[in-house]
């Protein structure tokens, strides 16, 4: 597949790092991360009205569900006290894994804001890569001559827990530049496939069967020895 168009260096050195938190593994559950970008981010899902593209400043992005095949990602404000968009996102592997923060953007046009792509974690194989609405997936893949993952269902704005679960339930696709449904793992690269367990090997034979011989012989003595006791005795 045709990786992405590089983004302006300037852009993509958005200073990015991990949320401390007095409870770490809480951050690890939700993969917690302060992020201070310096210039506008489109960003896909469902949106506080006007905040489609967010202003150059800094966030918090955490993620809401982990345990199925399908991820919901929050963005808030700074201080958590606003949310700004629920977002549908897939797992995305990487072969590298890295100590720090790694978001990749889709390329546009000169002036107008990048759009975001995916998010991995710190030491994680697995990220996020966002999944936009039909609309935007197709200008973008027409932009980036790359295929772009999109939602067909059209999510209505309502409470959180609403959002989410509808998300939830949204079935995912990806779209070709030419406009045309593509597989997913176009876009996507899916976990290498898992090593067959070598074939066990028969252990060679060591132990010696003289101690077996031995033990009968003794035993075959001891009977002996009592059957003339016995005849003895008669």
């Amino acid at each position: 597949m045709t990786f992405l168009k590089a983004v302006p260096t300037v852009f993509c050195a958005a200073l990015i790092g991990a949320a401390l938190s007095p409870n770490v593994k809480a951050d690890q559950w939700n993969q917690k991360t302060v992020v201070t970008f310096s210039a506008p981010v489109v960003t896909p899902g469902v949106h506080v009205q006007g905040w489609e593209v967010l202003p150059a400043g800094t966030y918090v992005f955490k993620l809401l569900d982990s345990p199925s095949d399908r991820h919901i990602v929050q963005i808030f404000n700074q201080d958590q006290t606003k949310l700004y968009a629920t977002i549908l996102a897939i797992p995305n592997y990487r072969l590298r894994i890295t100590g720090k923060t790694v978001m990749t953007f889709w390329e546009t046009p000169p002036g107008q804001p990048a759009a975001l792509r995916a998010w991995f974690y710190p030491g994680n194989n697995f990220g996020q890569e966002f999944v936009y609405p039909k609309e935007k997936a197709v200008e973008l893949a027409k932009q980036t001559n790359t295929p772009v993952l999109y939602t067909p269902a059209a999510i209505v704005a309502e409470e959180p827990v609403a959002v989410v679960e509808q998300l939830k339930q949204a079935p995912v696709q990806a779209v070709s530049p030419a406009g045309e449904d593509v597989e997913i793992a176009q876009v996507v690269t899916p976990p290498p496939p898992a090593e067959a367990p070598a074939a066990s090997e028969s252990l060679p034979k060591t132990a010696s069967p003289l101690p077996l011989i031995g033990l009968l012989g003794l035993l075959s003595l001891s009977a002996a020895g009592t059957i003339k006791l016995a005849r003895a005795r008669a």
